[in-house]
């Protein structure tokens, strides 16, 4: 495809001006007639510069690359002042960006700072007493092995599969 491909519309001025017809350098090129057509034209009228691209319509950049560049060592360097982990809504707070082009950005350079790559541990001195109040709260204690637990639970599971199998 000629997408904003200036080697491949240099490659097709070349095979047009070796005299070969638009079709035949499309077929040629894997490209459209159409597009080898606008190409021809571009370089008959402004010759080399008609190569290049053309401007896109929209809106014109607002962040330049060195502020990208900021950001995205920010990202990767620091953590804030209190969380363990960069949000989209903190980094957007920090930097004067909207959460979307923040968003875009982390997408772009495929950053996903929420998913940490190793666990970090608390600072908190009173994180053994907190985890311990917590796992008593959700997991009630055994009060028999794990072992023993395990075996009359395949015993049931034996007992169910062996009853069902007889009706």
């Amino acid at each position: 495809m000629l997408r904003g491909c200036f080697p491949e519309r240099c490659r097709a001025i070349l095979r047009w001006a070796d005299g070969l017809p638009s079709k035949s350098v499309a077929a040629e090129l894997g490209l459209h007639e159409h597009t080898v057509g606008k190409s021809r034209r571009r370089f008959l009228k402004d010759r080399c510069d008609g190569l290049l691209d053309e401007a896109r319509p929209g809106r014109p950049r607002t962040i330049n690359d060195d502020q990208v560049a900021a950001m995205i060592d920010r990202t990767l360097r620091t953590t804030p002042a209190e969380a363990t982990q960069w949000l989209i809504r903190s980094m957007a707070a920090e930097t004067g960006f909207s959460r979307t082009t923040i968003r875009r950005m982390w997408s772009a350079f495929g950053l996903q700072p929420h998913r940490s790559q190793t666990f970090k541990l608390s600072s908190d001195p009173r994180l053994v007493d907190k985890a311990r109040d917590i796992v008593g709260f959700t997991c009630p204690r055994r009060t028999e092995p794990l072992s023993s637990a395990s075996m009359r639970k395949a015993r049931f599971r034996h007992s169910i599969a062996s009853s069902r199998s007889c009706q």
